[in-house]
């Protein structure tokens, strides 16, 4: 049985590796800046996950620090080493806010989706890369595609309608990461094949049910699933029915919560 519960605050679980990558923090932060996170071993060295809050995460892979949906303040990502990119999936406030992009993200490469290019900054928008649904390319050398997220119950369609949010799979050496973005399942997921983390959100009514996402997980089988954008849905019940040969794997995306 491959499948594993690992509840842990922080990223105190296995595997754990600490990466210096003092040599990209910016002059204000700390030279010895490092990234705490589970390791996934690709043809090309590790990559290194690290939950911020939320739909927020960090992942770095050897020079790349690449910060997900940052939102929060600047104040959230002290410590961390400074970001050499940053992706957005859409513009809802729990995934994009300029004050946090212009405090830790001012002159990176950002890929964004139509949405929120069209919300930037002048500043933000002339380092800006907008992608839509299937469009390919790469941020700092590293393969990447936009994939459908979007609500598909009858009632939710408002919330994220088809189009105009992306997911992002990301290639590193061997292996394919999926960071879902807010969506329920789709045909982009669904059909997913070969892929070795994905980052899924279940919380209603904007993103999927516990179910929804469990059934999802057992059609396109990701060899790890972590749910994130979880609020307070039943992750125990997740792990019950995600079949073997899945490794679900639960951390603290909520370090702040009163």
């Amino acid at each position: 049985m491959v499948k594993r519960r690992d509840v842990v605050a922080g990223m105190a679980a296995l595997p754990l590796a600490s990466i210096g990558l003092g040599a990209l923090a910016p002059a204000s932060a700390q030279e010895e800046a490092t990234l705490d996170g589970d390791i996934l071993t690709t043809s090309d060295g590790d990559v290194t996950i690290h939950p911020v809050d939320h739909a927020s995460l960090v992942i770095a892979f050897g020079d790349q620090v690449l910060y997900f949906d940052p939102v929060g303040g600047a104040a959230l990502y002290e410590g961390l080493p400074a970001a050499t990119a940053v992706l957005i999936t859409h513009g809802h406030g729990d995934h994009f806010d300029v004050p946090t992009l212009e405090a830790i993200a001012a002159d990176v490469p950002l890929i964004t989706s139509q949405e929120v290019f069209d919300k930037l900054p002048e500043a933000l928008k002339a380092n800006a890369t907008a992608m839509a649904n299937d469009d390919e390319g790469e941020i700092n050398g590293i393969p990447l595609k936009a994939v459908q997220a979007y609500n598909t119950t009858e009632d939710r369609l408002q919330y994220h309608p088809e189009g105009v949010g992306n997911g992002y799979v990301l290639t590193f050496g061997d292996q394919q990461v999926y960071v879902a973005g807010d969506t329920e399942p789709t045909p982009d997921m669904l059909a997913m094949t070969g892929i070795a983390i994905a980052f899924l959100p279940m919380n209603l009514p904007y993103t999927m049910t516990v179910e929804q996402a469990a059934e999802a997980v057992n059609t396109f089988k990701p060899a790890v699933v972590y749910p994130y954008h979880y609020s307070d849905s039943d992750l125990a019940a997740f792990e019950a029915a995600v079949e073997d040969g899945v490794e679900v794997r639960l951390r603290n995306w909520y370090p702040n919560a009163a």
